[in-house]
């Protein structure tokens, strides 16, 4: 069965090329030129690959890549004519797996594209259930206590494991240090908050694009932690 690519980018030229280039790679390739019917469209069907413009009409990049996020764990190859750092870091950070700005040599482009497909390839043989915890690029086997972020597997220990699987299942929920101790450690609160912190420090270093500015698990002063993934 061939690889299902979804290109949502608003340049028709460019389009047409890179999707007769990746045809002679044998990839099926379907084309949406805003932001809106590229949502629409991956909702409605499945692809092992989405190649984001970020400027688009209707729906900029950011959303749809915020959107997909939200349920799937599917690469995300940004092409983009922003080629400033931040830009880079931002869309990287919202869940994008690599990034191309324009212009680009289509031996790199297609390069991409295999390495990206190689990688979700990989990730669905790994021996996950078929249905993860989905949380931005992380997604969390319950059952095989294993954890894959971008396709690749996290090495975590039984204890990082059962953190992260407990925020995961309580997103956006703050927990206090004694709530947390409570429920992952199974034990009375001894107001040991070195060991909670060193845990949640170690994991953010695993999980994290940037431990010391987390998305994934966050700091709420003067309380505890929260979940800031979105699961789906």
């Amino acid at each position: 069965m061939r690889q299902k690519i979804l290109m949502i980018d608003d340049d028709a030229d460019l389009c047409r090329l890179l999707k007769y280039n990746l045809q002679q790679e044998g990839y099926d390739v379907r084309i949406c030129y805003d932001g809106a019917a590229g949502l629409k469209e991956f909702q409605n069907s499945e692809y092992q690959l989405v190649i984001l413009d970020l400027m688009l009409p209707l729906k900029n990049g950011y959303e749809v890549l915020e959107k997909i996020r939200e349920k799937s764990f599917v690469p995300v190859l940004v092409l983009t004519a922003k080629d400033s750092e931040g830009d880079k870091v931002s869309g990287l950070r919202m869940g994008a797996d690599d990034y191309l700005t324009k212009p680009f040599a289509n031996s790199e482009f297609l390069a991409r594209v295999s390495s990206l497909l190689r990688r979700y390839t990989v990730f669905n043989k790994a021996g996950i259930s078929e249905n993860p915890l989905i949380a931005g690029r992380l997604a969390i086997d319950k059952s095989g206590r294993e954890v894959h972020k971008s396709g690749l597997p996290l090495e975590l220990t039984a204890k990082e494991f059962d953190l992260l699987l407990f925020f995961a299942e309580n997103p956006g929920k703050v927990f206090t240090k004694r709530q947390i101790y409570r429920a992952v450690w199974k034990d009375e609160y001894a107001f040991d908050d070195n060991n909670i912190m060193v845990h949640i420090r170690r994991l953010r270093k695993k999980i994290e694009d940037n431990p010391e500015n987390p998305k994934y698990i966050l700091t709420v002063w003067g309380v505890g932690y929260k979940f800031g993934g979105e699961t789906g």
